[in-house]
């Protein structure tokens, strides 16, 4: 057996001695005017990104549709549209028609051309205030907060609470913010209209309105701890009002979402406006990251679910943009190889017996779309559009 062996690494180092010699004469052969292989394969023109390919039409688009109570545009748009966000391209608004950029129930949506290219137009009647059969043409930008009965652009209803709360901190960032030391009478938990008291309150800012955290768990890059730690959740908890100061001050549970446990922090609650106006679009740039958790920490993911992103602004996210979610590829054994391995007069000539088979990754495969609809710098919260099976931890999301 070590004889056999011998001589085939003396065949080896042969036949490796024969390339090397034979490789500086395909190097030195002529070449022709044209350029070489290695330039010619780089200067056919790269495929058009998404934003510069012609916007595809939905082959079941309806033609024309009446908007109902309970639609979004998002949903409108891809009922004409294979990809809804791409609306802003096809929708423009028409300056003379009071506003245009609003959508109602009651309008109807018809698809026509001009020029060759695709409109999306609407006859407004509904609950606008518009003159009926006044055709106006569409601008992506829904204002949901001017108008109060204008459709929203996603369902609104299932990021509402995301909107504001909860936040993501650092570490430590918390341990100085006010914290329950104890409910009345000691409970171990308390709810709506229960008292609590607070220490590390201050009389002095004269805020008497707060909202309740608890911090939660860490994030970390890839959903890996051994990776970087991004920040920690601060779980929203409820709102709270406070009765009297002092040390401790004593609290009121105005509202709870969850249970109200002691060393449960405050904070000052946002005083900015909560918009609902989105523009689903495309990353300006080039934007790669992985799903890192869920909200509520269900198994599945699935339509409509909020989704953490290991990804924020510092990494070029912005609210509204657009991803893909791509499954990681399986691996699989090639059987065909480990076929022929097994018979090959090499290997059985070596007694080596059969071969293993190559392991093969098989290609990433689209599994979704999320839009992006609160940032941080290192994590953003996104909203799953669309979900062809179910989600899951570790999934990556990159532009589509």
């Amino acid at each position: 057996m070590l004889h056999k062996i011998s001589i085939a690494f003396a065949l080896l180092s042969l036949s490796l001695w024969v390339c090397a010699q034979t490789e500086p004469a395909s190097e030195s052969a002529p070449q022709s005017d044209s350029a070489p292989a290695t330039e010619s394969a780089a200067a056919p023109e790269s495929a058009p990104s998404a934003e510069a390919a012609p916007v595809q039409l939905n082959p079941e688009n309806p033609g024309q549709y009446v908007v109902q109570k309970g639609d979004t545009l998002w949903g409108i748009a891809g009922k004409f549209l294979t990809q809804p966000w791409r609306w802003p391209e096809i929708w423009k608004a028409n300056p003379q028609v009071q506003d245009p950029n609003l959508i109602y129930p009651g309008d109807v949506i018809t698809l026509s051309y001009e020029g060759g290219s695709p409109v999306l137009t609407a006859d407004r009647g509904g609950a606008g205030g518009a003159t009926a059969d006044r055709k106006v043409k569409l601008s992506p930008e829904i204002r949901s907060e001017e108008r109060r009965k204008a459709i929203p652009t996603i369902p609104i209803d299932a990021i509402r609470q995301f909107l504001s709360r909860p936040l993501i901190v650092s570490e430590g960032e918390m341990d100085g913010w006010p914290y329950v030391v104890s409910s009345y009478d000691q409970h171990l938990v308390a709810g709506t209209g229960n008292r609590v008291y607070v220490r590390g309150l201050s009389s002095e800012t004269g805020v008497r309105t707060y909202s309740i955290y608890r911090k939660g768990p860490a994030y970390y890059k890839g959903a890996d701890k051994s990776s970087a730690m991004l920040g920690f959740e601060a779980i929203y908890v409820g709102e709270a009002l406070v009765e009297s100061f002092g040390d401790p001050a004593s609290v009121t549970v105005t509202q709870a979402s969850r249970e109200v446990l002691d060393g449960d922090r405050l904070a000052v609650r946002p005083d900015k406006d909560v918009t609902s106006d989105f523009m689903p679009r495309s990353p300006s740039g080039n934007v790669q990251g992985s799903i890192i958790s869920v909200i509520d920490g269900v198994s599945e993911i699935g339509q409509y679910q909020v989704v953490v992103l290991d990804v924020g602004s510092a990494g070029g996210v912005e609210i509204g943009n657009v991803l893909g979610v791509y499954q990681s590829g399986k691996i699989v054994t090639d059987k065909v190889l480990q076929d022929e391995g097994s018979t090959h007069p090499f290997l059985e000539w070596l007694g080596t017996g059969q071969s293993k088979g190559e392991p093969v990754t098989l290609p990433p495969e689209s599994a979704g779309v999320v839009m992006v609809f609160r940032t941080f710098p290192q994590v953003s919260y996104a909203l799953v559009m669309k979900a062809t099976g179910a989600l899951k931890l570790r999934d990556t999301v990159h532009n589509l």
